[in-house]
């Protein structure tokens, strides 16, 4: 079939796309900038068309002659209107999709009980199912609890949790019942969807053979990974904006996403019937103990195909780009230093590739720790976000608070900062070659917006010396050390 899939940038999107390839299937990617996908092993072997969900006109090639549409796309975390905005996507995209005679819509969305007070996220998630389930479009609505993966939101939360807090005092949502699912049994089910048969217009409960509290989860996750036995004391007094805070400050996952998946435990998440797998004739799943140790497993070898990060961060800035030969928004202040390196230009890029996450910034450690807190303290992602892959580097990836703009191997890297800011900023790190001398050539940038981001220019100003000039001269003695 052909298959068009929303959100390929996203932690399920990004991994989906290559399923549907084994399957033999054709692939057209929805990207609003499709550059992102440029570095995705699949890339060459898919179609990418530029548009966005909210736009009708650019739905109309993306939707013409596909047979089945993926819509994988949620507004999780993007401010207090995100409700709205994901109504409204989906009514824009069901409307396309039955111009365009797709067949068949595939959604996925939340498990959550009927009849209950839901969170915002957990209801907005479910109006969308409903939306697309009263369309003129057949649609099948997968519908999933905490989804367990090397990357995942839910993943890694659970994870920093057990690991770094062996004590810790709990709101009442760990006692809540959940049903975990394993992300390549998410993915077969998606993958499997496909053939139901024609006019099949309904959702459908999918998880795990597990059902366990978030505190049961914490025990068997801290066996699994050999620590003690964590001590998990309830107190009534932690609402959700709290727990998301305390989320944010032990965990990689900021408090912006840690809230939602936070308010949505506040319901149970167990399944009411198991009709896709009679379906299909499908009923293998992993437990929670297998589908932990194979993510763990994934982490360890450096196989994370997608993270939670993988999608682009609803508040950052995106274009215009300092080289764009379009560029003209006033004052654009650069700090740049050049060092000559005793080593080839393929140790320098090695360096260069690798910084970031548990390497650091060959910097004053301090001060970059201080403004990953000062950014996580005013909302956003913070400097914990680390790196989906330990030594390579592709356009679009998350690194700590930036986003990697563009990678020339062996000669550049580029980087956008996603930090909250009174402007745009980037970081250049290049490579250069000059007859059979090596140089490194660091530039930041930063395009200040109004008066408070001239204001801020200038007060960190003084520090670029210890902070760029360290980073400059550490990276250069990095690749010498490595190289000699």
């Amino acid at each position: 079939m052909r298959v068009l899939v929303t959100g390929a940038t996203g932690y399920i999107g990004g991994r989906l796309v290559p399923e549907l390839l084994r399957a033999g299937h054709i692939v057209r990617c929805l990207a609003r900038s499709p550059g992102k996908l440029r570095d995705y092993p699949w890339r060459g072997e898919v179609e990418v068309v530029r548009g966005d969900v909210t736009d009708r006109a650019s739905l109309e090639p993306a939707l013409a002659d596909v047979d089945v549409a993926f819509y994988l796309v949620h507004a999780m975390g993007a401010g207090a209107s995100f409700a709205h905005r994901d109504r409204e996507a989906a009514r824009t995209f069901a409307m396309a999709a039955h111009t365009a005679s797709v067949r068949r819509i595939i959604y996925l969305g939340g498990l959550n009980p009927p009849g209950q007070e839901l969170s915002p996220h957990m209801r907005s998630r479910a109006q969308v199912g409903e939306i697309f389930l009263e369309s003129p479009v057949p649609t099948v609505v997968l519908r999933a609890a905490i989804i367990l993966g090397s990357g995942s939101a839910s993943f890694e939360m659970l994870r920093y949790l057990t690991e770094r807090l062996p004590v810790m005092t709990t709101p009442r949502w760990v006692s809540t019942r959940v049903q975990p699912i394993a992300v390549g049994d998410v993915l077969r089910l998606l993958v499997a969807s496909m053939a139901l048969p024609d006019g099949l217009n309904r959702g459908f409960d999918i998880g795990g053979p597990d059902i366990l509290t978030y505190a049961q989860m914490i025990q068997r996750f801290a066996r699994l990974t050999g620590v003690r036995r964590r001590l998990i004391i309830p107190v009534p007094v932690l609402s959700p904006g709290l727990s998301s805070l305390w989320v944010g400050l032990v965990t990689p996952v900021p408090g912006t996403i840690a809230r939602p998946l936070i308010e949505s435990l506040r319901n149970e998440a167990v399944c009411r019937e198991n009709d896709l797998a009679d379906r299909l004739n499908d009923h293998a799943r992993l437990g929670f103990d297998e589908a932990v140790r194979l993510a763990l497993r994934r982490i360890r070898e450096a196989q994370v195909a997608t993270r939670w990060s993988s999608a682009a961060w609803p508040s950052a800035p995106a274009d215009p780009l300092p080289t764009d030969p379009d560029w003209s928004g006033g004052s654009l202040y650069a700090d740049e230093r050049v060092r000559p390196v005793d080593a080839s230009p393929e140790a320098l890029w090695r360096v260069i590739e690798g910084i970031g996450g548990e390497r650091g910034w060959y910097s004053w450690s301090l001060a970059w720790a201080a403004r990953g807190a000062l950014d996580r303290f005013v909302g956003g992602v913070g400097l914990r976000r680390g790196r989906r892959d330990p030594a390579r580097l592709r356009v679009g990836d998350s690194l700590d608070f930036w986003r990697v703009e563009e990678v020339q191997p062996g000669s550049l890297l580029r980087l956008r900062a996603e930090m909250r800011l009174p402007g745009l900023a980037w970081l250049e790190l290049r490579v250069e070659r000059r007859d059979t001398a090596t140089l490194y050539r660091q530039r930041a940038l930063f395009h200040p917006r109004g008066l408070f981001g001239q204001l801020y220019w200038w007060s960190v100003a003084p520090f670029h010396g210890v902070v760029f000039g360290s980073m400059a001269r550490n990276i250069a003695d990095a690749a010498e050390q490595a190289a000699h």
